[in-house]
């Protein structure tokens, strides 16, 4: 046998290829190398087997016996999907895997202590981000402007003074399902314009619906759910540059403020048009009846996935069912009986989001949209994986820092405790590197105006937790660290989409320090979907029937 120019394996009568082992009764043996002769005049041997790319490239990976060297396949030419230390386990843009190849990684021997100093990096393979696409020719029908979504002139005005004049991907889908009406469940990736368009359609039924009368307690017409107290005030920011030319109250309570300081927000202005609220400062002043729900017409659950999490989830509950949550979308309709019509927005979603939902509302019912890049690794971001010593990150970190150029933009550097960050934080104090710190432990108070501060550009370094991680808007970041590797697929979706984000001047950068034994599982699940171009693993982007009860009391 013998392997031609065209890429066959030419087999002699009575010999077999089988994956390269030696049985006593199938003799394996290679011949020489035989080229075909050039314009198809000569013919090929009767007996002729392909060999798919990845066993070339497993072949090449083999170390030679007897002395013998193995052929290295050569890399393709052209721009790389994935660059590799090892050029023979990079991967072109221009190849595309079958559905049963099973890709070479580079990560595969990752657990063994002779693989520290190895990495990879995948490579942008686009340089706008997937949200600012333009449909494509063959779906696009004419005008694609907010106007043409169905937005009132007052609407599209507002937004051109805040120069937006253009939807994103994920406005054009969403903001025309959300007019009509109906509870929906919004999936799109980091950094795509969720926050407007949510807005919107929530601003432009409070313009179509006159106020009732007044109350006898502070009662809000719409209301949005966040996690935390940063988001909270970024969503508060920009609801009120909006509705601020359109005569609408944007109102905002938040825990670490007092519950005397949350009583004088809610009576300052009782029927607000819109309160921006956290679950727990929310839930107390429920119980207290500082605040009632009756009259909400919409109600947004943002970052689900974190409103939904252990922490959370009893609380929200207790909002939601205080709701006059619509069963069906003609009661969201209904201006004399008016329904809550509830939207679940975010990049992922935990799996007890139906067993919530199916409480208050018909699953049936529920319209699902989700972006087409959903659940993928972003196209249009560098990211870099470095495998490493516990003991080398610290180097490898004050080297990136050192190498950046904080002009082109700041650095996100993200651990997965409170301690790190402060650990880290006594570090570059060490070599007089400026920063800020966020993390959980920290007093409320103290967080308040510490993001803020990262976002005028006072300090262009900031060590951070993943409390970080979770919508804010961080267009101003150019790189973005793990210095310790997420625990979650999911985790490390939303860190990436700190850059290249919506108003971003430059698509920005990831590196991650691949440190643990258990950071490698979910590095090769990384590598194996974008060698594939497929999603990332183990999402959830759709509600599920809830479980049965059996399970949900052990849970």
């Amino acid at each position: 046998m013998a392997l031609s120019k065209a890429g066959a394996l030419l087999v002699a009568p009575g010999k077999l290829v089988l994956g390269g082992t030696r049985t006593p009764t199938l003799q394996l043996t290679l011949l020489r190398w035989v080229h075909l002769p050039a314009g198809g005049g000569g013919q090929p041997p009767e007996n002729v087997v392909r060999i798919p790319r990845v066993l070339q490239l497993r072949l090449a990976q083999k170390p030679p016996r007897r002395g013998r060297e193995v052929p290295v396949v050569p890399t393709r030419a052209g721009k790389l999907l994935l660059r590799s230390r090892r050029p023979h386990l990079s991967q072109p843009r221009s190849l595309t895997l079958g559905r049963w190849e099973r890709p070479v990684l580079v990560s595969a021997g990752w657990k063994k202590r002779r693989s520290h100093g190895d990495y990879f990096q995948l490579e942008r393979s686009q340089e706008q981000a997937p949200a600012l696409a333009l449909q494509p020719p063959s779906t696009a029908r004419g005008d694609v402007s907010f106007q043409a979504l169905g937005l009132r002139p007052a609407l599209v005005a507002a937004l051109q003074a805040l120069s937006i004049t253009q939807p994103t991907a994920v406005q054009r889908r969403v903001i025309p399902a959300l007019l009509r009406g109906g509870n929906a469940l919004c999936a799109a990736e980091t950094g795509s314009g969720k926050t407007l368009a949510y807005l919107l359609p929530l601003f432009q039924k409070l313009l179509s619906w006159s106020a009732l009368g007044p109350a006898l307690l502070p009662s809000p017409r719409s209301l949005v759910l966040l996690p935390s107290r940063e988001l909270a005030e970024q969503v508060r920011t920009v609801a009120s540059s909006l509705g601020r030319p359109l005569g609408l109250r944007v109102g905002e309570i938040g825990g670490g403020r007092g519950m005397a300081s949350v009583k004088n927000q809610l009576h300052s202005d009782p029927d607000v048009d819109l309160l921006v609220a956290t679950p727990g400062a929310l839930c107390k002043a429920l119980r207290k009846r500082m605040v009632k729900l009756e009259r909400v017409c919409c109600l947004v659950l943002d970052e689900a996935d974190t409103l939904l999490d252990p922490t959370f989830f009893d609380l929200v509950e207790e909002v939601i069912m205080q709701a006059p949550i619509a069963y069906r979308p003609k009661e969201v309709a209904d201006k004399w009986d008016t329904k809550t019509q509830l939207l679940i927005v975010g990049a992922t979603f935990p799996e007890g989001l139906g067993q919530l939902l199916s409480k208050v509302t018909d699953l049936g019912h529920f319209t699902t949209l989700t972006s087409q890049n959903l659940h993928h690794l972003l196209p249009h971001v560098q990211q870099k994986f470095i495998r490493l010593k516990g003991s080398d990150k610290v180097s490898e970190l004050l080297q990136l820092i050192k190498d950046h150029d904080l002009s082109s933009g700041a650095i996100l550097v993200f651990c997965n405790s409170a301690s790190t960050v402060n650990w880290l934080g006594y570090i570059l104090d060490d070599h007089k590197i400026k920063h800020l710190r966020i993390q959980g432990q920290m007093p409320a108070a103290m967080r308040a105006g510490t993001f803020t501060t990262f976002q005028k550009g006072q300090s262009n370094v900031l060590v951070c937790t993943d409390l970080a991680s979770r919508g804010l808007d961080t267009s101003s970041v150019d790189l973005v660290v793990n210095y310790d590797f997420p625990s979650t697929l999911q985790d490390y979706l939303h860190r990436v989409g700190r850059v290249g984000r919506v108003g971003s001047k430059v698509s920005g950068t990831v590196v991650s320090f691949v440190t643990h034994r258990w950071d490698v599982d979910l590095v090769r699940k990384i590598e194996t979907a974008a060698r594939r171009r497929t999603s990332l693993p183990g999402m959830v982007s759709a509600i599920k029937e809830p479980l049965p009860k059996k399970r949900l009391d052990s849970g």
